[in-house]
């Protein structure tokens, strides 16, 4: 999975995640990437700030079940629109990548090592195993696993 931070012609900014940078650009060019502001599909990538890893990462949380009005976060309540991206984010994940479970750390170098076909993968990891792919600079990204809309 790759993370761009993306513009739509009317200024708003917004994040996006793809298998791959031709993943972004078949799917803006086909006009299947919209700014949720707006809704325009004159999209395309924003200036980025590099990642750079943190020795000590936080685990990301899982949240909980929607209650009435909206899901909780740290500062109150996930506005609908941001949790039906993730919702969104979360269905394309599952459809174009390959769930590894609790390999994911082993799978992810093996991929990085050149011993797998590189391809999106998604699973669980302990904080040790994220810590030693940091350090290792094996790029992977941890993204808030919201409940599927349809469940």
């Amino acid at each position: 999975m790759i993370h761009y931070q993306l513009r739509c012609a009317a200024g708003h900014e917004f994040d996006g995640w793809f298998k791959d940078s031709d993943g972004f650009e078949s799917q803006a060019g086909a006009g299947l990437v919209a700014c949720p502001c707006c809704g325009s599909t004159d999209v395309g990538r924003a200036l980025m700030t590099p990642g750079i890893p943190r020795k000590a990462r936080a685990e990301a949380e899982i949240l909980p079940p929607e209650p009435a009005g909206g899901m909780p976060a740290a500062g109150g309540v996930i506005p609908d629109a941001v949790r039906v991206a993730l919702q969104k984010l979360r269905g394309e994940v599952e459809k174009h990548c390959d769930y590894v479970g609790k390999d994911f750390a082993d799978e992810a170098r093996r991929i990085h090592n050149g011993e797998t076909e590189p391809r999106g993968i998604y699973g669980e990891s302990s904080d040790e195993e994220t810590e030693a792919l940091e350090e290792d600079g094996i790029a992977f990204a941890r993204i808030p696993w919201v409940p599927r809309n349809d469940s």
